[in-house]
Parts: C-alpha cells; structure tokens; sequence
C-alpha cells in the first residue's frame, strides 16, 4: 500500500488487483494494521459483500468509514480497533430448540457464521420419525448436545437415548444412525474444522 506521506494513512488500492485477490489483499493488509491503525481501502463501487464479511467476522472490533463515494472511486477508512476478533454471542440455542418437531425442516438448520475459524459447528434437525441412515464417521471426533426432542443414536454395540441436555461424544470412525422420535429431534454438534461434515440422506422411518 504505497504512501508518499509517511504520516498518511496508506492506501490499497483495489481496483489495480484481479477481482479473486481483492477480498484475501484487503483482509491481509487488515491483518497486519496495529491496533488503532487503519487504511484507506480505493474501490470501483461500494464494497457491500466486503462490508458483510467484516460484520461478520469482526463485529465490534473494526471500524468502517465513507470518505468519499465519487463514481469509480469510492474511499472507505479501515480500522483495527481490537487486536483480535471479539467473543461474541452467536445464537440462544433455546429458540432453535423451540422449533423442534417442524416437519419442514430437516439437515443443517444454523452453521456457524464465522470464516477464519478453527471449529465447527451446527445444529441438525430432524422431523418426527425422521432417521440419518447408518455411517461412519469422519476422521474427527465429533461432540453432539441434544436441544430439543428425543431419539436414539445407533451403535455397532446397541442404542443410546437422546434427550434434551444429553452430552455424547463421537469418536472419529465410529458408525452412529440417528431416529428421532415423535415429537422431532435437535442437536447441535462441535468438531474440529473440516471441508464439511456429510450425513447421509435424511428420509422417514416409513422409508418416505
């Protein structure tokens, strides 16, 4: 980010880049400030996306400021106001868990919202009946908390009840299936970040 002024605030800008390198630039450059620093980001329009991906991933710990919004040339001011991002609260799991039962809903009902992340999460829903076949984990070890509903987890070794509060842990490998009762059933799982965690397709107990 060349400056002549080295009192200036220095400035990227991002039109000179192909449009795949502008978003990663821009979060290195942010990366590097001290806290209290900032630059003056130089683009062809307003930059709505990359607003997003700051709110979400810096919420409350970065600033973001219009300096000037001339056709083809918008100047926005960044500035690190914390050295990392802030804990936050990302989502009271006792209204997802008020939704158990829904018929409608059934997979992944809520991700965690956070890119640069060493952790997963998600919360899984499943209708009344609802079943995810037999299959064996990935190479991770995986812990589920049950919010709402009831069900089983098939093992290779019998059933394990799941109720609302049940702690479980996955071992990595291990074959699980899951039915949920009659009254639906959520859960929310925690691992270590990967590619995605699969589950096999979500079908009824009757086979529908």
């Amino acid at each position: 980010m060349p400056a002549t002024d080295p009192t200036a605030v220095p400035e990227l800008d991002a039109r000179e880049l192909p449009k795949p390198e502008r978003h990663p630039a821009i979060f290195a450059a942010y990366g590097k400030l001290p806290v209290g620093g900032s630059f003056v980001l130089v683009n062809d329009h307003d930059p709505q996306h990359l607003r997003d991906e700051f709110a979400a991933d810096h919420p409350g710990s970065h600033g973001w400021d219009y300096l000037d919004s001339a056709e083809g040339a918008w100047r926005i001011r960044i500035t690190k106001l914390a050295s990392t991002p802030l804990p936050r609260l990302l989502l009271n799991t006792n209204d997802v868990a008020a939704a158990t039962g829904d018929p409608e809903a059934s997979g992944a009902v809520w991700n965690v919202p956070v890119r640069e992340r060493d952790l997963d999460s998600n919360i899984i829903a499943l209708g009344p009946g609802g079943t995810i076949d037999p299959f064996a984990g990935p190479e991770l070890d995986v812990m589920i908390h049950v919010l709402g509903g009831s069900g089983t987890l098939a093992t290779e070794r019998g059933d394990v009840d799941l109720l609302p509060g049940a702690l479980v842990w996955l071992p990595r490998r291990s074959r699980r299936a899951f039915t949920a009762g009659p009254g639906g059933l959520r859960y929310l799982t925690v691992h270590q970040r990967r590619q995605s965690l699969l589950l096999q397709p979500t079908r009824l107990a009757d086979g529908t």
